[in-house]
Order: structure tokens, then C-alpha cells, then sequence
């Protein structure tokens, strides 16, 4: 699926805000409010846009704690097999296979340092995990939510001129 600049415009401002009227991205990105219904309607039916939700600060649930696990696997497990197993667990917020040592890493949040140790403990009992690696997160330097513009960086790529 290809976006163009209108439909990047559009994604940013419901990113920002969902539950802007069209009428108010129109005027952000300089369409009618028909024009941008239409183009959020055809950015869901092409799987753009998956769907909307609220974003809810983790703390506000009484989640503080967050933790990166590396999972090291047996011979060739399966990363459908790892997704199974770690799906299980509602402190997983994030699971995905990497490169480097590890097969997988896991994003977790946890009420506290205790809570991360007995999550990391049940998933280390899993058949096929060999062992873990983990990491407490301090504090979260940059948490744009997807679809944000990256910033470009100051003195562009090398031209190497």
C-alpha cells in the first residue's frame, strides 16, 4: 500500500488525536471532511488503519515496571511456537524474533521488580527456552506511538562528497 503525503498527514492527526472529527483534520491537512472520510475509509479497508483505540498511561493500571527479555531457544524452535507460549501472559506486552544471539525478545510490564522475576521464571520454565537475559528499564527516554513523524537528523545523511 502506498500513502501519500495526505494520507501520512491523516494518520499523524488521528495518531495524535482519534477521536478528531473529520471536519478537524480537514482543516489540519486542508481537505473537506468528505475527503477525509473517504481517505480514512479507503486507509482502513487497505489495512492502514487497523482500527482505533486509547492509549493508557501503563502507570494508570498499576503497571510500573517494564522489562526487556532476550529468550535463547532449543535447536530450532518455531517463532510461532515462542508467540504460543508467551502469549499466555498478559505482563508480555510486545514479543518479537531478532537478530544477534537470542531468537526472541520480550516487552514485558509488571506491577513491580518481584512481579517481572515470576513472570521471567514462568516463561524460563517453558520446554524449549534454554535461558533468558533482562533488562529493567529506568526510565523511557523517547515513547513516540507509531505513526509519528521521526525526526530527520540534523546535518542529513553523508553524501560523501
Amino acid at each position: 500500500m502506498e500513502l501519500d503525503r495526505l494520507d501520512r498527514d491523516i494518520i499523524a492527526a488521528l495518531v495524535d488525536d482519534a477521536r478528531a472529527t473529520y471536519a478537524d483534520i480537514g482543516d489540519h491537512v486542508g481537505l473537506s471532511a468528505s475527503a477525509v472520510k473517504r481517505r480514512v475509509d479507503r486507509l482502513r479497508a487497505t489495512g492502514a488503519i487497523t482500527g482505533f483505540s486509547a492509549r493508557v498511561a501503563p502507570q494508570a493500571l498499576g503497571w510500573t515496571t517494564e522489562a526487556y527479555v532476550e529468550l535463547f531457544c532449543q535447536g530450532k524452535t518455531k517463532p510461532s511456537d515462542i508467540a504460543l507460549a508467551v502469549a499466555k501472559f498478559p505482563e508480555v506486552v510486545g514479543a518479537a524474533t531478532i537478530t544477534g544471539e537470542a531468537d526472541a525478545l520480550l516487552h514485558i510490564r509488571a506491577t513491580d521488580v518481584r512481579h517481572v522475576e515470576r513472570v521471567i521464571e514462568r516463561i524460563a520454565a517453558e520446554t524449549f527456552v534454554v535461558r533468558t537475559k533482562s533488562v529493567i528499564v529506568l526510565s523511557r527516554l523517547v515513547d513516540a506511538p507509531p505513526g509519528t513523524t521521526v525526526p530527520q537528523p540534523r546535518n542529513g545523511p553523508s553524501t560523501g562528497a
